[in-house]
């Protein structure tokens, strides 16, 4: 059990420092000033396939990851 319980946590820990690797590299979803000025950016006019950006790739595997991190919480608190 005590073994389990280390594994556990080691992989908790992973998932940890992934996460917060996964959301430093996002980036903002404020355009800030120019975003207020322009009214467009080169996202709402549709240059890029939202699906197919690093942000869209970055987005969905954060929820992935943070869901682990916290099934693996709950499971951990239950040992």
């Amino acid at each position: 059990m005590a073994a389990l319980k280390i594994i556990l946590m080691i992989l908790q820990m992973l998932c940890g420092v992934f996460l917060i690797v996964i959301i430093m590299l996002q980036s903002g979803k404020n355009s800030g000033l120019s975003g207020v000025v322009g009214g467009q950016s080169a996202e709402s006019m549709g240059f890029q396939a939202k699906s197919k950006t690093w942000d869209a790739r970055f987005a969905r595997m954060t929820k992935w990851v943070a869901l682990a991190f916290v099934v693996l919480t709950f499971i951990l608190v239950l040992l």
